[in-house]
């Protein structure tokens, strides 16, 4: 009985397993932090901001920050705190379609060039190697003026760019991969290659393909924002957090807070998807 009550008192509690994870992992918490709360505001937008983000109201067109609007209006009179959080569905939106369609076919390009390897290996990383050629904001704008200026164009196209970094990183961690003994092992027992890839080599390269995710949704926020600022992303009067900015860059002196909370918004999600994907980086690194 004492030896029992003496290894309950030696183990710890719940709460201080959580906090000495905490204390380990910081990244992983502050990243995870910031996109929770990403995540909550736009869930949550209608209890945040009782306005409509598309209500015009003339006559309270570029008011400072208030009590009744509390990061002010734009030209329009719209409530820019209304616009700002219902702005983070649509960059949440980027986030999930922009990285969703690049892991779909840039994943098993990847996994196929690597597992078959010769001349398929090549042509597909032949094909990469030219996407990868470009700079990815000018690709970006390039296929946005053949398909036409639109948000689901902008998303097509950040996605095409984004395909050569998970198809180069499928690729070598199924070279490196299907070496294993394990893969070897249920090659010699008859198991098909498209079994081998997807039972064996997919979900073991699950771990970078994940991290790499959450590193490339700020970038994509980013783009898409830089997109939307030029007039190739989302159109008015979509509340796009840099089509905002693009409508108060004429009155950035005389009402600077129209750019300034949607580039605070930028800020706030892209520093925490990049502090997330280096703490999940951290934590599924084997080696640590």
């Amino acid at each position: 009985m004492a030896t029992t009550d003496t290894a309950s008192a030696a183990e710890p509690s719940r709460s201080a397993r959580a906090l000495r994870f905490m204390r380990r992992r910081r990244s992983l918490v502050l990243g995870g932090g910031l996109v929770v709360i990403i995540i909550l505001a736009a869930i949550f937008a209608p209890l945040i901001a009782s306005s409509d983000p598309y209500a015009q109201d003339l006559l309270y067109s570029l008011m400072p920050p208030s009590a009744d609007h509390p990061f002010g209006t734009d030209a329009y009179g719209r409530d820019i705190l209304a616009r700002v959080v219902y702005g983070a569905r649509i960059s949440l939106m980027e986030v999930v379609l922009g990285v969703g369609i690049a892991v779909a076919v840039g994943v098993p390009l990847g996994l196929i060039s690597g597992t078959f390897g010769k001349r398929t290996d090549q042509t597909i990383m032949w094909v990469m190697d030219i996407i990868f050629a470009f700079p990815g904001v000018i690709l970006a704008i390039l296929i946005v003026s053949i398909l036409g200026s639109s948000l689901i164009n902008m998303l097509i196209a950040i996605a095409v760019f984004s395909l050569p970094v998970y198809a180069r990183l499928s690729r070598n961690v199924a070279l490196s991969i299907k070496r294993m003994e394990y893969v070897e092992a249920a090659s010699a027992l008859g198991a098909s290659v498209w079994r081998i890839m997807f039972d064996h080599i997919l979900r073991n390269s699950l771990g970078p393909i994940i991290v790499q995710a959450t590193l490339t949704a700020g970038t994509i926020i980013l783009t898409a924002a830089s997109l939307s600022f030029l007039g190739l992303g989302a159109q008015p009067p979509l509340p796009e957090w840099g089509a905002m900015m693009s409508d108060g860059r004429e009155f950035i002196q005389l009402a600077p807070w129209v750019s300034l909370f949607p580039g605070i918004a930028i800020t706030i999600t892209v520093l925490g998807f990049n502090i997330l994907g280096d703490g999940l980086r951290d934590l599924l690194d084997p080696r640590t």
